[in-house]
């Protein structure tokens, strides 16, 4: 039986989809608390998920390097 993966910190590969999960429960919650206008907020995180998963990037990955949070290749 394989073990699972060791978890070694906070990296921006752990941190975008948290951060990309965490805006789309908030995006839900004020949809059905104000209005059907923050949906829009939706579509953006899922953009930028999209972004990060095919060019491995997005606005939220650079944020975090910029303020210091290591990528995983970095870390090995």
């Amino acid at each position: 039986m394989s073990t699972l993966p060791r978890h070694h910190g906070w990296t921006v590969e752990r941190l975008v989809p948290l951060l990309g999960g965490t805006m789309v429960l908030l995006s839900v919650a004020l949809t059905l608390a104000l209005s059907s206008w923050w949906l829009i907020l939706t579509g953006f995180v899922a953009a930028n998920l999209l972004l990060y998963a095919a060019v491995g990037w997005c606005p939220a990955s650079l944020l975090m390097q910029r303020l210091g949070v290591r990528r995983l290749d970095d870390r090995m």
